[in-house]
């Protein structure tokens, strides 16, 4: 547990601290302790998240042309085919790059031009998701966001900084606890919960959809900004977990306001690379999925996934986890991403 995470957690619902407001999303300004991305800057913070993918990637990628002027061998773009899968690209991605690569191949002759002509291809890739990047929010509605994964990918810790995050922009935020068969994990939400400021909603061993429909009804009550629901992450029984996802969204139908704005958002750990991605598959086929959350990426050497999760799963990555600070959680942008890893 960070740090800063001290404290016994209550369980009655928090005190609410900050009041409503109608500015459009944007980067959070912590009043606790400064984040990576206060300390370091925007981008420089994304590049220090992306060290370990950039390291085994990009200076794989430079190691496997050899020297300029010779003209990249079948041989050299299968070795550059495997550096992409090590980075868990996904090996549809990674055979089209490759097959692109090998039909411009007499064209790139130096470690410059390859380079170049990834950045190309990674652009191709995630440029057709670029404007459903952005985590929507309506500042005229009750914007409710569904929060999705396996335990221990990093459901919880999203879930504090995304409310630490509207709070700091003077939002009212309520947080549902829809986990509700694992009191440890209810607990470490209101330790998150109290620390943002947010109002929790928590009834141990209930009903997982009945928190669902009090955490709405509390957000329509108090005239909230945000209501974040906290939801089962259990695989071992997929039917067991659809069974419940799909009740929680029938709830979520019945309960919003007629004009909502509603996000399932699906949170997966970016160091456990294809894993994430089985998950991804599995929870598309549950439920109707807004976005990815990418936890973990300042710990991970497989960044590359973000690639596979655009193309191979047609799903936008929203937002990515930099650091283990409170406001270490930024807005996804691609040509961040790519600028980050080549830069």
């Amino acid at each position: 547990m960070f740090k800063w995470l001290t404290g016994k957690p209550k369980k009655e619902s928090s005190s609410v601290i900050g009041t409503a407001g109608t500015t459009p999303l944007k980067h959070p300004e912590p009043s606790q302790s400064k984040s990576t991305s206060e300390k370091k800057g925007g981008l420089s913070s994304l590049k220090s998240a992306l060290s370990l993918t950039g390291k085994s990637l990009v200076g794989s990628l430079r190691g496997v042309f050899g020297d300029s002027g010779t003209a990249l061998s079948d041989e050299k773009i299968d070795e550059i085919e495997e550096t992409l899968l090590r980075a868990d690209v996904g090996l549809d991605t990674a055979v089209q790059i490759t097959d692109t690569l090998r039909k411009n191949k007499n064209r790139i002759q130096s470690p410059e031009a390859l380079m170049d002509f990834m950045q190309e291809e990674f652009s191709q890739i995630l440029r057709p998701y670029e404007s459903a990047n952005t985590l929507k929010y309506d500042p005229q509605a009750l914007n409710i966001y569904i929060v999705v994964g396996v335990n221990g990918a990093g459901k919880t810790t999203f879930i504090g900084k995304l409310a630490h995050r509207f709070i700091q922009e003077g939002k009212k935020v309520v947080v549902g606890a829809g986990d509700t068969f694992r009191a440890a994990a209810e607990d470490q939400l209101a330790i998150w919960a109290e620390r943002a400021g947010a109002e929790l909603i928590r009834k141990d061993g209930a009903d997982p959809s009945s928190v669902i429909f009090e955490a709405i009804e509390s957000g329509k009550n108090s005239q909230a900004n945000v209501v974040i629901l906290d939801t089962a992450g259990r695989l071992q029984n997929k039917y067991n977990l659809m069974e419940e996802l799909q009740k929680i969204r029938h709830v979520i139908d019945k309960a919003k306001p007629e004009h909502a704005n509603v996000e399932s958002l699906l949170v997966l750990d970016a160091t456990t690379g294809q894993n994430a991605l089985k998950q991804a598959e599995v929870f598309k086929e549950i439920m109707a999925l807004s976005g990815v959350i990418l936890t973990k990426l300042d710990g991970s050497a497989k960044g590359g996934m973000i690639l596979s999760i655009a193309r191979e799963y047609q799903l936008p990555v929203k937002m990515v986890g930099v650091g283990e600070g409170i406001g270490d959680l930024r807005d996804f942008n691609p040509n961040e991403f790519i600028d980050a890893l080549f830069k």
